[in-house]
């Protein structure tokens, strides 16, 4: 029965989502810019986990990483390494 629930609400979400993505016309393009801040976030966690400037830290490259710098930019790169290197 729950299950059946949590499939009733994930569809009426997705629904509700491509009603609001296409009647605000706002097509695709913005797949386009969260694809480009997805891999410029990848990249900004290789470049602090392979340049070397801080040998113990390393940040590991999950989607909860990946995300928190994708919505937060370079400051989340920067906060990650700054959790990393305070807590662990």
């Amino acid at each position: 029965m729950l299950r059946l629930v949590a499939i009733g609400v994930l569809s009426i979400s997705v629904l509700l989502l491509f009603l609001i993505a296409f009647r605000k016309k706002l097509g695709f393009s913005w797949l386009s810019l969260f694809g480009t801040h997805l891999i410029l976030a990848a990249l900004g966690i290789y470049l602090v986990n392979f340049s070397g400037v801080i040998t113990d830290a390393h940040i590991p490259l999950n989607p909860a990483t990946v995300g928190a710098v994708t919505v937060l930019g370079l400051p989340g790169v920067l906060m990650l390494l700054g959790l990393k290197i305070t807590l662990f």
